[in-house]
């Protein structure tokens, strides 16, 4: 069965886990040691202090975890990744709903967030928070599922706290539902293979709003992704997860969340926003709670995805592209992309093909293929050495931004491009400096 279970295990026999035995508090300990931690091994936490069951985070804080679980090299993720995105085109293959689901194993008699391990997680998060759960809605007209991630702060036994950011297709659906006066059900699953991530974090210029994101889950897993019915709501959970939540959000209520530490590196602000009541829970005997520590996780849960999206989505439109990669620094709002353009102005077109195909970026850094886009040190030496401001910057003011950004005000804000490529022809003074390549093993060096 690929579920987290099946994930933990692939990451321990590669030496890509660790357990931590000593208690920990849920509230700011749990995830100061995260952030000690955080890019390596991916973390069990055994022991929450006043709770039952353990909790495991850092399967994204790096590609090497995340390859041992798809048994590839951690070069071939992104294109496994965009793959799965591609199959929503070319015969995508439907979830199916399955019956003694083993989320549904252990059904509690009423619901009560306060029995599972949530960490508060920064020190001036508003409370505890889930952070990597799988929402999954229908639309209110068509029925067509969705799936998508939110943070969702937990504010009683029953009730959350929602974040839906403009442009996202469950707030569309919702705001639909809420001009009826009516709610809108949802799932909230946690728990689960990373294939189920991935699916609910495909771009939405990947993924229209009348295309069911779960075929990206089928196609990684290999068969159709397994869902079940809901006993209080009219939308299915994921059958494999390790805890699913029956919800609603609530049509006309508004009620504090925040502040949060969001993928920006800064605290989102306390304000009036959505509210989720809980239905019923349901879960696995003894099971593992998931969460997601801000920082890196978010950074390459999103960015392997978002990486070889953007490759295929530009390249359609320029030639030349030989790489793309989302920075960490920049959050997810800058990527570099690696490229030899044919004629000069390309680097350019490129620029605005990936901010059409992500709307949340708010930097691009155009480079050559003798640049290492993975070195900020030699994009930094690219952007230094081969970028003139007076012609090689492209600003793009009052753009469609990201509201997480702080930059952003009202959705809006300029976005820049940094064309660091040298001019077609190559001149001589562009040739590297290079070294001869020599065996290392051959050399006694004490």
């Amino acid at each position: 069965m690929k579920d987290l279970r099946y994930c933990l295990a692939r990451m321990e026999a590669a030496g890509r886990l660790a357990h931590v035995r000593t208690p920990v508090d849920a509230v700011h300990e749990l995830s100061g040691i995260s952030a000690k931690l955080e890019g390596g091994k991916a973390l069990v936490f055994d022991h929450v202090k006043g709770y039952d069951y353990p909790l495991t985070t850092g399967m994204w804080w790096n590609r090497d975890n995340v390859a041992a679980i798809f048994d590839r090299p951690a070069s071939d993720i992104p294109w496994l990744f965009a793959d799965a995105v591609d199959s929503l085109k070319n015969n995508p293959v439907a979830p199916v709903v399955v019956d003694d689901a083993p989320a549904q194993e252990v059904v509690l008699p009423e619901p009560d967030l306060t029995k599972i391990p949530v960490p508060t997680h920064a020190l001036l998060d508003g409370g505890p928070y889930f952070s990597n759960c799988v929402l999954i809605a229908r639309d209110p007209d068509t029925g067509v599922r969705n799936s998508s991630v939110h943070r969702l702060m937990v504010t009683g036994k029953d009730r959350l706290g929602l974040l839906m950011d403009m442009g996202r297709h469950l707030r569309d659906y919702y705001e639909r539902a809420e001009a009826r006066g009516e709610p809108l059900e949802i799932t909230i699953n946690n728990g689960m293979h990373p294939a189920y991530f991935v699916a609910a974090t495909t771009p939405s210029s990947a993924a229209p709003i009348d295309v069911d994101e779960l075929a990206v889950a089928s196609y990684l897993l290999g068969e159709p992704a397994r869902l079940c019915r809901s006993e209080t709501v009219g939308v299915e959970g994921i059958a494999d997860a390790e805890l699913i939540m029956e919800a609603e959000i609530l049509p006309h209520v508004r009620e504090p969340e925040g502040p949060f530490g969001e993928v920006s590196g800064y605290y989102a602000t306390r304000a009036d926003r959505w509210v989720v009541r809980v239905k019923r829970m349901t879960m696995r005997k003894n099971p593992m709670i998931s969460t997601l520590h801000p920082g890196k996780e978010v950074w390459n849960g999103q960015g392997l995805g978002i990486e070889a999206n953007l490759f295929r989505t530009i390249s359609r439109q320029v030639k030349g592209l030989k790489n793309v990669y989302m920075t960490h620094g920049g959050s997810h709002y800058h990527v570099v992309l690696q490229m030899d353009p044919p004629s000069n102005g390309m680097a350019k077109n490129a620029i605005m093909a990936a901010f059409a195909a992500f709307s949340d970026l708010q930097m691009v850094t155009v480079v050559n293929s003798d640049v290492n886009i993975f070195d900020a040190e030699d994009v930094e030496r690219a952007l230094c050495t081969r970028c003139d401001p007076a012609k090689d910057i492209v600003i793009i003011p009052g753009a469609f931004g990201h509201e997480l950004n702080p930059v952003v005000k009202d959705n809006m804000a300029a976005k820049m491009g940094f064309d660091c490529t040298y001019p077609v022809p190559k001149s001589p003074q562009y040739t590297r400096v290079s070294f001869a390549d020599v065996d290392m093993s051959k050399y006694d060096i004490g």
